[in-house]
């Protein structure tokens, strides 16, 4: 039997409010998860362990499914930079807590997915995206200076730490693929 859950309504300014937390986002992946939505695959991407941990930690007494709905399965033969997103993620971490691996998991999870990476982590808007990585990795959220689109953000962090930019034009404010990168994800 699963649980539908309900976080708290605070979508009118997710950064003002001090009880949204990992639980507040986890409770919107989780029911958008339990419902088929997004592209986290069975455990949310982490392992079993992990996810029953993170259940118990959390959501104590509920019942979730432990395979996807959705049916989507993680391949990460297709990710290369799975290691490289994980290292970045970790370096601007604030804290070394099994709660921050599996944010940091989930996240790299949702960069599976062909869509934007709030909605491919289910959760119901980009603002909770955005509060959710002030949230974990403050120092990484606040070099997105210009609100660039966080999965395209995120590979831009990966490229400039490499040293390659692969950008077709030398700066974002005379690209063709400016909306792409910073337009509207609603």
């Amino acid at each position: 039997m699963t649980t539908t859950l309900q976080p708290k309504d605070n979508r009118d300014d997710p950064y003002t409010h001090a009880d949204m937390s990992n639980q507040f986002w986890l409770t919107c992946m989780l029911t958008s998860w339990s419902d088929g939505r997004g592209v986290l695959p069975d455990y949310l991407g982490l392992e079993r362990e992990q996810f029953m941990d993170l259940s118990a930690y959390f959501f104590s007494g509920k019942v979730f499914p432990e395979r996807a709905p959705s049916g989507s399965a993680l391949d990460y033969s297709r990710m290369l930079e799975k290691e490289d997103l994980i290292t970045l993620l970790k370096h601007y971490s604030t804290a070394d807590t099994p709660e921050t691996t599996w944010m940091i998991t989930i996240i790299v999870a949702g960069c599976l997915g062909s869509n934007h990476l709030w909605q491919d982590l289910g959760l119901w808007q980009r603002s909770h995206l955005s509060a959710l990585l002030q949230y974990n990795f403050p120092e990484l959220a606040e070099k997105n200076t210009h609100d660039m689109k966080w999965k395209k953000f995120l590979y831009k962090q990966l490229c400039e730490a490499e040293g390659l930019n692969l950008c077709r034009a030398p700066s974002c404010e005379v690209c063709l693929d400016y909306p792409q990168c910073f337009g509207t994800e609603e």
